[in-house]
């Protein structure tokens, strides 16, 4: 027996009309909406950034509709971990994130170089960094963003 197929045109046909069709991202995310952000969501951040596991503290740091005062706490964490979710977060504050490009961990502050949606001044900061691998983190970001 053969394991080659024959379709008929009329098979190859309504294969063709089955099709699924690609939908861009855009199209994607209109279809299928996240929920709305609410009251409930913001106190589970709240518990999330409270909770003695470092783990379960970095998911609200990464988490893009934590609370501006959570994301000050997170910047401040004993964790180093929650700290560098914090500075990679493209939401948190630039406050936050210029308070951040002070960290004693060479990990945050390597992070915090590589994140789009640093400030000016903060990234100033990062690259007169003392640590070679985060000034190489900051040259490596701006010759990306100059392509």
């Amino acid at each position: 027996m053969s394991c080659i197929r024959f379709n008929t045109p009329a098979q190859r046909a309504q294969m063709r009309a089955m099709a699924p069709s690609m939908v861009t991202a855009e199209e994607a995310a209109a279809q299928h909406p996240a929920p709305e952000v609410t009251d409930s969501k913001i106190a589970r951040l709240r518990l999330l950034a409270r909770n003695a596991n470092p783990k379960i503290r970095e998911s609200a740091a990464s988490n893009h509709n934590t609370p501006v005062d959570v994301f000050e706490a997170l910047a401040q964490d004993s964790d180093d971990g929650v700290r560098a979710c914090v500075a990679r977060n493209e939401y948190a504050p630039c406050d936050v994130l210029r308070m951040l490009a002070h960290d004693p961990s060479d990990t945050v502050r390597g992070f915090l170089a590589i994140n789009f949606f640093v400030p000016d001044d903060a990234m100033s900061t990062l690259a007169a960094d003392e640590s070679a691998t985060v000034q190489r983190l900051v040259r490596w970001k701006h010759e990306l963003a100059s392509v």
